[in-house]
Formats: structure tokens, C-alpha cells, sequence
């Protein structure tokens, strides 16, 4: 185990996780091999506590090392003044002392001799803000108005909807309430379209490049257009025409026959532009503005024409790509960066790449066939689903006078038993009644749909096949029957029901994890003892700005993959491979196998270390006919506990709405706005119970365990049981601080958190005002084949995490440090004091890098 880093750590501010080696540095650094081999050789002895190390000793092979004992190597030389820093792709990619040392040497003798004492590895920060948003009055006052402004949405949406349902339900007849519906539901649907396009221009007018400090009164202007402009209910037509044209409306510059396919709605829509032609591919993030040490900067994003933007990318601003550049899967552009025409990279940051993003045919179609799209698209959501949503339940009414009288009960229902009694019954029919017939839909809609779709033809976008290809993806993943089965011996069976290609499966109880998507189940192969964390994406789909082909995506047999992973269809990974977290898959050069690949662009290293096989032993035909059994029971007890957390919740919280429809009566819509506050409120004091109640029984420990170790499979429950989706509405307010802070996280003061995760909240600590990106993840575990493993991670004051990073488990970042976007922060890594660090995996960023930047300042 590892604690030894982090256990003694303060909540708000780190300290360093080792001395100063007491052997001293010359001022100058040593320019033969020779010199540096030898004090590698010294600094490794003392890490792995061995007596000697020899020049052409492996790391990994010959003394046992693993990423945790090497990150520790790591940080003792970048404390070193003789000595270049090394980071892990150094170690990994030279895995002898003598290999790092002529490496290292190499780099010394092309570097000047230095004149004068170092350079300070830090780079200018923007103009310092030192109490971001004038301290506590302020951060008082933002909540406050942030509340205030929640309440008056709810009030006016609460008038609006009971004013249209009480019409609804005054119909003579069901046709007539359809026809209600549909005129009640296109007037709601317009008016909800409209409001974030014309609060943005009134609020903000033309989005420019600025600064703004966060629990400002600018700030708040900010975070009231974001919030209406991700809610509006055109984000859910991601990926057609009507997309594109609200995000004109909101100011960006978008040319003809562009297609979007990622719902991380961009907010500073001014400062975007999107050539003709173009493809923005799912879960890629363009925001156009990122915190930084506590201030809101804004700038811009500019692809050209015919560009191609991939999955699982992060673009930066003040970043570009030139008329038919194109950036590859799991990559990301930092600030500064711009693709020449013509050109494709790849990598995070990215760098210019050999392989080309895979193309498609174009299928040239009519300039009626974008329009008819969405009129079709606009034509079934008035006239069918919205019909449904608003005015289903005022015919069920109209026809059934008993589920009147429950829905609006007399003055004294609250105090009978029969109220609560029909509550229950409802709630226990329309819970566990949805499930089975959930399962139904999503075993259903992809076999039978995806028939009519044959692998490597080009289809013209918005068309039948096309709808096809979108109505699958939608309906075959669902996050709720994810985490049900997920993390046991369940999941595979669910997938193979959706229609994944399992092999012959070697069950272990985790073969996947609680999230796993994918566009097309029918076309997904995964192979005979592969294992999944979470987050995988299995991509099945290319587009070109007019056509698109489905293909099948094969993972090979025997393979770990870790977490956040896009997996494309030209996937270069064969047999027995080991797919580290964030890693870029390769697309190009020969099929991989018996290796393991970091990083992105990713690069190879050993498949397995030492450390990872002490549980081997437990991977035996007698072993597992015991212990598989025991998991797999306390497997079906955490399913039931998290059904029935959920079914508890859903069943309060119908009460709460029952008691709000009588209260309609002599409080009018203001009983029916304040209970949309209170199931806010409610829904997060009743997870953050759940939760305190699982690790009031199993507090969360540092472990390095088998995952047949009942504490692994606690860690599971830990995992399945609370939720955490009620925490994204409160991104970018203080509230969240509050129910970090009451979930167990040591958090410090004016923390500003726009969207950050914590996997095990109370193994985490953060220092007073940190600035955490929308995307950052801060995962203090890791699981590699069966062997768990988890610590605590440490983040200091005023540190600051990109857009998209990720921090891994045993790790400290020293005070004023700051990761940059999707970047990848190893496990029991040390980063000093101010650094900054970037890249996947990270490593210290050269001087001239400054992802903080400088800038226009502005505290509107």
C-alpha cells in the first residue's frame, strides 16, 4: 500500500513527500552518462530499497518496480539541481538506469550551459486575484442570488404548468386534450427555446475575450446564461440541423452543412466558429471559456472548413484548426495551439500524427434534406412526445375519476392511511414495473432495428438510416440498467442482451464496470477474459459532413482496459493487452499485443508488473469455483440495496408532490415552485445520508487488495448504492462546497468547482481556493485485471485542474500548482509548489508554456 503519501496530509495545504536527498548537488549539472547512470543508480537503490542497481537492470522486470514506486523515483530527481527532470514516459520508454542516462545525457549536452542559476519552471500568472470575488461577503452573495434566481425560474415554470395543466384537464374528451396538449406543449416548448437565447442577449450581449472572477456579480451574469443556455430542450436535438441553428441564434459563426454531435453546449457562443462542412464528433468539449486560479476566462475556438473534430477531444481557447485539419480521438489542444490546413494531429497536447482520422464517402444530397429533417424531428416531438409528457397524465385523469381523487386529495388525505397506502402501491408499480419493461426496449430496439444497417456502407446523413443508426444509440443506452448490472457477474449477461459479442466469457464478477456505452450493441465484440473499467466508449459510427458508415469495433481477448476509454473501430490492440486510463487507442502500425499502452498518443510498457500478480494465486479453477460464488451473492445484496435506495427516494418523493397538489389549493402555484426546491434540497440530504450510512459502516481505507476480498466488494456497494447526478446542478455554486464538505471531503474555503468528480469523496482533500474544471476527475483508486487498489490524493490551495484532467490515486499537488486540460496525473505522482504540469501522462510543462495565460481582465 501506498499511505504513506498522503495519510499525514493536512486538508487545505501539502507538504512535501520527501527531503532533499542529503547526498548534495553540484550547481552544474554532469554532461557524460557515465555521471548520471551513477546517481540514477543511487536514487533507484534508495526508492526500491535494494543494495545495488545495476546499469541494465529493468525497472520493471529485474527489480519489481511498479508506476507508484517509480512516480516516488520520479519526484526524487526532479528535486535534484544536477540532474534534468524525468518523467514517467522517460522511465517508461528507457527502462534501464544506463537507457535513462543516455537519455538524460543526450539532452544535457543539446542544452546551453547555464550562466547563472536556473530559470523558474513557473510562468507568468494572469493578473493575481487573491481573494477571488471579494472574499466571503461575496461568496455569500452569489449563492444567494444564485438561489434567488432558481426560485423565480421555478415560480414562473410553476405558474406555466399548472395554468396549462389545469386547461389540459378541463378537455371534454381525449382527443380534445391531445389537441390541448399539442398547442399547450408547442407554446411551452417555443417559450423554453427562447428564454436562454434572449437572456443571453440581454445579459451578456456579444460574448469577447475577458476575465471574470468567480462569485462576481459578473460572474453570476455568467452562470445564470450558462445554466439556461445547456438546459434549453434544443440540446437534446444534438447532432441534426436545428442544433447548429440554435447555436447561430446564440451569436456562433457557423457555415453550411455543419454537424455537431456533442452535447457539451458551448456558452461563449460569440467566440466560436465552425466552418462549412465540418464534424464535431460526441463528448468532445468546446466551451469557449475555462477557470483559471479563480477567474473566468473566455476566448476563442475557430475550426475551418471541413475540419474534423473526434471523440472524447478538449479544445482549449484560443485554439484553431486550418480548412481540412483534423484532430484524432482522446486528444485535446491547449491554449496557443492551432492544426495547420490540411494537417492531422492527435495526442494531448496534441502533435502532428502519420495516421489520418478514418474518412468516409460523401453522399451528396439535396439542399431540402437538412430542412425536412428538422421539421420532421420538430413535427414528432410537438405532435407526439410532448403531447405525451404534458397532457398524458390529464387524460389518464379525464378518464379515471379515482386517480383524481388521489392526485388532488381533500383537506384531511394526508392524515388517512388509504392516501399513503395507494402512495406506496403506486410508486412499488410504476418503479419496478418500468425496469422489466426498460429491459424489453433495450433488448428489442437494437436487434430488430439494426438489421436494416450493413457494416462499412456510407448512408446519407438525415435520412431513415441515419434515424435508425440514432434512435439505437439512444435507446440502448441507459445509465440506470448500467449501474443496476454493472461491477457483477449480471453485466455481461445484459450486454449479450443488447447484442455484444462476448465470445466465450470468462466470468469474474467484474468484467465491466457501471458505465459502458456504445452507437450500435449488434456491431461491439469484446473478447474471451478481457476486463472493463468504467467509462468505456465504444465507438461504432464515422461521419463525414454529409454521410456516415457503422462498422463493428473488436476488442481483443485476455485485455484490461482502465478507465475513459474511446475505443474506435480501427482499433490496433490485439490479444493480452493492458489499456491504461485516458490512453489514446492506437489506430495505425501493427496490432498490438502481450503489451501495455499509456498515454496519448500512447506509447508502449510492460503488460504487467510484480505488484499486480500477488493475487494471481486466486485466478485458479478451485479458487474461483469458491470465491466467485460468495461475490456474486454479495453482488445480488448491493443490486437490492441500490433498487431500493432509489425506489425509497422515488417513493418520498411522490409524497412530496402529493402534498404539494393539496397545498395548491389556498397557496396556489407557490406550493407547486417551492417543491421544486425542496425535492433539490431533499434529493441531496437524503444521498448524502445514504452515503454517510455505507461508510459509517465501511469507512473508505487505503486498500491493495484482490477483487475477492469482501472489502473490495464493499468498496463496490460504495460505488452503486448513493447517487451522485443531483450534484451537477449545483456546478458552479457554493452549495456544492456544502454537500462535498457533508459528504467527507476535506475541502477548504471559496473552493470553485464547475463540474469536478470525486470518486471516493472522503479519501480526497483540497486546499481553500482551488478552481475545478468541468470533466476534472480526482479518482483515488485504480483496478488492473483482479487487483484493487486505492489512496488518499491531496490537492493544496489556490491549485488549479483543466478542463477535462485527471488525477489519479496516491497523488499531492503542492499549493499553486495547476494541471492542464485533459491531462492525465499518474498515480503517486508529487507535483511542487506553483508547477505546472501538463500532457497524458502528465509531466512538468516547459517554461514557455503557460496554459494559465494572460489577457484582457474584466470583473463586470
Amino acid at each position: 500500500m501506498v499511505a504513506e503519501q498522503a495519510d499525514t496530509l493536512a486538508p487545505h495545504r501539502t507538504q512535501p513527500a520527501h527531503t532533499e536527498d542529503p547526498r548534495a548537488a553540484p550547481a552544474t549539472p554532469p554532461r557524460d552518462a557515465d555521471s548520471i547512470e551513477r546517481i540514477l543508480a543511487e536514487v533507484l537503490a534508495d526508492v526500491v530499497q535494494a543494495a545495488d542497481v545495476s546499469a541494465d537492470s529493468d525497472f520493471f522486470a529485474d527489480l519489481g518496480a511498479d508506476s507508484l514506486v517509480m512516480a516516488r523515483f520520479c519526484a526524487r530527481i526532479r528535486k535534484r539541481a544536477d540532474l534534468p527532470p524525468v518523467s514517467m514516459k522517460d522511465v517508461y520508454r528507457h527502462p534501464t538506469a544506463g537507457a535513462l542516462a543516455a537519455s538524460l545525457a543526450t539532452t544535457v549536452s543539446e542544452a546551453p550551459l547555464p550562466a547563472a542559476a536556473p530559470a523558474p519552471t513557473t510562468a507568468p500568472s494572469p493578473p493575481a486575484v487573491r481573494e477571488p470575488g471579494g472574499g466571503s461577503a461575496h461568496y455569500v452573495l452569489c449563492g444567494l442570488l444564485q438561489l434567488l434566481s432558481f426560485l423565480g425560474y421555478s415560480l414562473v415554470v410553476s405558474v406555466v404548468a399548472m395554468q396549462g395543466y389545469d386547461w389540459v384537464s378541463g378537455a371534454s374528451g381525449a382527443l380534445d386534450a391531445y389537441l390541448r396538449a399539442v398547442v399547450f406543449g408547442v407554446a411551452a416548448f417555443l417559450c423554453l427555446s427562447a428564454l436562454p437565447i434572449l437572456a443571453k442577449w440581454t445579459l451578456i450581449g456579444r460574448w469577447k475575450p475577458l476575465h471574470i472572477r468567480v462569485w462576481s456579480l459578473g460572474y453570476v451574469r455568467f452562470w445564470l446564461v450558462k445554466s439556461l443556455v445547456r438546459a434549453d430542450p434544443l440540446v437534446l436535438f444534438a447532432g441534426s440541423p436545428l442544433y447548429t441553428g440554435y447555436l447561430r441564434l446564440l451569436g456562433a459563426r457557423i457555415g453550411r452543412g455543419v454537424t455537431v454531435f456533442s452535447r457539451s453546449v458551448p456558452v461563449c457562443t460569440d467566440l466560436l466558429t465552425i466552418g462549412a462542412g465540418s464534424v464535431v464528433r460526441k463528448d468532445a468539449s468546446f466551451s469557449c471559456y475555462r477557470a483559471h486560479d479563480g477567474v473566468i476566462q473566455t476566448g476563442p475556438v475557430t475550426l475551418g472548413k471541413d475540419t474534423t473534430v473526434s471523440a472524447a477531444t478538449v479544445l482549449d481557447i484560443g485554439t484553431s484548426l486550418g480548412d481540412g485539419a483534423r484532430l484524432g480521438h482522446a486528444s485535446s489542444l491547449h491554449r496557443g495551439q492551432s492544426v495547420p490546413a490540411g494537417e492531422h494531429w492527435h495526442g494531448s497536447p496534441a502533435q502532428r500524427a502519420d495516421a489520418d482520422v478514418p474518412r468516409v464517402a460523401p453522399v451528396p444530397f439535396g439542399p431540402l434534406r437538412r430542412p425536412l429533417h428538422s421539421l420532421l424531428q420538430l413535427l414528432t416531438a410537438l405532435l407526439l412526445y410532448i403531447p405525451l409528457a404534458v397532457g398524458g397524465v390529464g387524460i389518464l385523469l379525464a378518464q379515471a375519476p379515482q386517480l383524481a381523487a388521489f392526485a388532488r386529495p381533500g383537506p384531511t388525505a394526508l392524515t388517512t392511511w388509504v392516501f399513503y397506502t395507494e402512495a406506496f402501491a403506486a410508486s412499488v408499480v410504476l418503479f419496478f414495473g418500468a425496469i422489466p419493461l426498460g429491459l424489453l426496449l433495450v433488448t428489442l430496439v437494437p436487434r430488430l432495428l439494426g438489421r436494416t444497417l450493413t457494416p462499412g456502407r456510407a448512408y446519407p446523413l438525415f435520412g431513415f438510416h441515419h434515424g435508425v443508426q440514432r434512435t439505437i444509440e439512444l435507446v440502448s443506452n441507459r445509465k440506470f440498467l448500467n449501474r443496476l448490472f454493472g461491477d457483477s457477474s449480471a453485466i455481461v449477461h445484459y450486454l449479450r442482451h443488447l447484442g455484444y459479442d462476448l465470445s466465450r466469457v470468462h466470468q469474474t464478477g467484474s468484467n465491466f464496470g457501471t458505465e459502458v456505452k456504445h452507437e450500435i450493441p449488434t456491431l461491439s465484440t469484446v473478447g474471451s477474459g478481457t476486463m472493463v473499467a468504467d467509462g468505456l466508449s465504444i465507438i461504432n459510427t464515422d461521419y463525414s459532413s454529409t454521410s456516415f458508415r457503422v462498422s463493428r469495433t473488436s476488442i481483443g481477448p485476455r485485455n484490461f482496459l482502465g478507465n475513459r476509454i474511446a475505443y474506435p473501430p480501427q482499433g490496433r490492440t490485439g490479444d493480452n493487452c493492458l489499456l491504461a486510463t485516458k490512453v489514446m487507442v492506437p489506430v495505425d502500425g501493427p496490432v498490438r499485443e502481450g503489451v501495455g499502452l499509456l498515454g496519448s498518443p500512447s506509447f508502449e510498457i510492460p503488460r504487467s508488473v510484480l505488484r499486480d500478480s500477488s493475487f494471481d494465486r486466486l485466478k485458479a479453477a478451485d479458487e474461483m469455483r469458491r470465491l466467485l460464488p460468495r461475490k456474486n451473492r454479495h453482488n445480488v445484496a448491493t443490486m437490492g440495496w441500490y433498487l431500493l435506495v432509489r425506489w425509497l427516494h422515488f417513493f418520498l418523493i411522490t409524497l412530496l408532490v402529493a402534498v404539494a397538489a393539496e397545498l395548491h389549493g389556498p397557496y396556489g402555484v407557490f406550493a407547486i415552485a417551492l417543491v421544486n426546491v425542496l425535492v433539490l434540497a431533499f434529493s441531496a440530504g437524503y444521498f448524502v445520508l445514504v452515503e454517510r450510512a455505507f461508510t459509517a459502516r465501511t469507512p473508505l481505507v487505503p486498500l491493495f487488495c484482490s477483487i475477492y476480498d469482501i472489502r473490495f466488494w464493499r468498496h463496490e456497494r460504495y460505488w452503486k448504492a448513493p447517487s451522485e447526478s443531483y450534484l451537477r446542478i449545483l456546478n458552479g455554486t457554493p452549495f456544492k462546497n456544502v454537500i462535498w464538505r457533508l459528504l467527507g471531503v476535506r475541502i477548504g474555503r471559496r473552493v470553485f468547482d464547475d463540474g469536478c468528480f470525486l470518486t471516493e469523496r472522503a479519501m480526497a482533500a483540497i486546499g481553500d481556493h482551488c478552481t475545478l474544471n468541468n470533466g476534472a476527475v480526482v479518482q483515488c483508486h485504480s483496478q488492473e485485471d483482479g487487483t484493487f487498489k486505492s489512496d488518499r490524493t491531496a490537492i493544496g490551495a489556490r491549485c488549479t485542474l483543466g478542463v477535462g484532467a485527471f488525477v489519479h490515486y496516491g497523488v499531492t499537488i503542492g499549493d499553486g500548482a495547476e494541471l492542464a486540460p485533459d491531462s492525465f496525473l499518474m498515480k503517486g505522482e508529487v507535483v511542487p509548489e506553483n508547477a505546472r504540469w501538463g500532457g497524458n501522462p502528465a509531466r512538468p510543462m516547459e517554461p514557455g508554456d503557460t496554459p494559465g495565460g494572460g489577457g484582457p481582465h474584466a470583473n463586470a
